[in-house]
């Protein structure tokens, strides 16, 4: 009865969210010009911006995306939404600060709240246009219903539903045809076994094995993908396929013909993600659809375990290292090849531009994300949209041209400390870096500037009152009645 309501009320909100979106004209002329193509978004997780040949990696060996980047456009200030998961997949799925969505940083097995169905993701925006659209892999805006990838604008899913280190909450449904591993009964996990690092693999809205091979998941999500794109071959409608890989996220794992081939494991995995988006690119090009297809490259934040070097910082923080990903996309034919993009943009606006090329609909509620359909395309004299841009998550920061500036006090310890660049920090109150010039941050620059601090410092306050003002609401996360509770299993 449940999930009878829920499906009703997802009718509704679909229903209300066609009546309410007005036509864009300019995206209808767009479309009019341009075939509407198919889109790949191609997600990798704690991916850092030294770990790809295009950006002078040593250790790992990628030529896949070496020849993507050959072929296609590299963004070389291209920004998430969140130095950490949840809100960085709610910054590119929405075209939204997480915040302004009630969204938490980082969502748990434990937790209440999710992605509210009545915000508008790239999957419903192209859905109502008519595309087909598919979700493989990791999901983490909300792993029970109202919240799943199929209430989200997917016709299916196929994934792990959080990160690979957190574990099963026994609210989820059990196929009837689940997989029991690990020695494990099917009583045991009925029973509301837990353990961390033991992750479930769903598909639609079901559990279909527990705990997930992970040392598989990278592999079957590039089978699984590859059946979506084949299977719309056959068919006249586009596609939007989001492959968001759960590598190279801890624990790491990699299938045996990728184990070992390198010197650490972390190598081996991007190894292995770097030959899933060659597979990926290769079936485009057997069947025909390169031409027509808009592929995107890039990462939900900064390395965890690999490199982000020569950026300053990793996962977690928002100096660069933290928020600014390797990113390639390609359109062949269509964007120019072996180019560079170095205006400032993001994940962030995907949403508003796709929506140009698809002849979709915008959202009628606030947006954050701006068209950079020039920059993609790679028009002469094209400017990035934004004259700032925010990200509002450990400490906070805002980028304006070639300065990035942050409300807070350098740290002398810690992640992104000065003592990582072996020197002592700053004494001033703020940070502010010249990225032209410094691309490591290291020299604080706000004393130089007391003009533009003031003005960053202006600009990030009143970025944070409107947040907190226009604050929308997350979903609840419906747990059946007399669910076993999700608590973290510590262990």
């Amino acid at each position: 009865m449940l999930r009878t309501n829920l499906r009703a009320l997802g009718c509704l909100l679909v229903a209300s969210f066609a009546h309410c979106w007005t036509v864009n004209s300019i995206a209808q002329e767009t479309a009019s010009a341009t075939s509407r193509p198919n889109v790949i978004i191609i997600f990798i997780d704690d991916m850092g911006w030294g770990d790809v040949g295009f950006n002078g990696a040593t250790g790992p060996q990628t030529p896949h995306l070496d020849q993507m980047a050959r072929d296609g456009r590299r963004f070389n200030d291209f920004y998430v939404g969140c130095s950490v998961c949840t809100g960085s997949r709610t910054a590119l799925m929405t075209g939204c600060h997480f915040r302004r969505l009630g969204m938490q940083p980082v969502l748990f097995p434990n937790s209440n709240q999710g992605l509210h169905p009545e915000e508008v993701t790239i999957a419903d925006m192209l859905k109502s246009s008519g595309y087909r659209t598919a979700c493989v892999g990791k999901w983490h805006l909300g792993h029970l219903p109202p919240c799943l990838p199929t209430y989200q604008g997917f016709d299916s899913y196929y994934g792990i539903p959080y990160s690979n280190d957190m574990w099963i909450d026994p609210a989820n449904k059990l196929a009837r045809n689940i997989v029991v591993r690990e020695g494990l009964t099917l009583d045991e996990v009925k029973a509301g076994h837990k353990k961390r690092n033991w992750v479930p693999l769903m598909r639609g809205e079901e559990v279909i094995e527990y705990p997930v091979d992970q040392t598989t998941i990278t592999k079957r999500y590039t089978e699984e993908a590859i059946r979506f794109i084949e299977s719309k071959t056959e068919q006249s409608q586009p596609f939007f396929l989001y492959l968001p890989h759960t590598m190279v996220h801890l624990p790491l794992a990699a299938s045996p013909e990728f184990f070992g081939r390198t010197k650490k494991l972390i190598w081996d995995c991007i190894e292995e993600v770097d030959w899933s988006v060659g597979q990926i690119l290769d079936c485009l090009e057997n069947n025909g659809l390169a031409e027509n297809t808009l592929v995107i490259f890039t990462s939900d934040n900064g390395a965890a375990v690999g490199s982000s070097l020569p950026l300053r910082g990793r996962k977690f923080t928002v100096y660069d290292g933290g928020i600014k990903e390797p990113t390639l996309m390609q359109w062949k034919g269509t964007i120019p090849a072996n180019t560079v993009c170095r205006e400032v943009c993001g994940t962030i606006d995907l949403l508003p531009t796709l929506a140009q090329w698809a002849g979709a609909t915008l959202p009628t509620r606030e947006i954050d994300g701006q068209d950079i359909a020039p920059l993609i395309l790679g028009e002469a004299g094209a400017k990035s949209p934004h004259q700032t841009f925010f990200v509002a998550h450990a400490g906070g920061t805002v980028r304006e041209g070639q300065w990035k500036f942050y409300p807070w006090k350098e740290k002398s310890k810690g992640r992104g400390s000065a003592q990582e660049q072996g020197r002592e920090p700053s004494t001033m109150p703020v940070q502010l870096y010249d990225t032209s010039t410094d691309i490591a941050e290291t020299k604080n620059v706000a004393e130089d500037h007391p003009d533009v601090v003031k003005r960053l410092q202006s600009a990030y306050d009143q970025h944070l009152l409107e947040m907190e003002r226009e604050a929308r609401v997350p979903a609840d996360l419906q747990r059946p009645e007399g669910a076993i509770d999700p608590r973290n299993p510590k262990g």
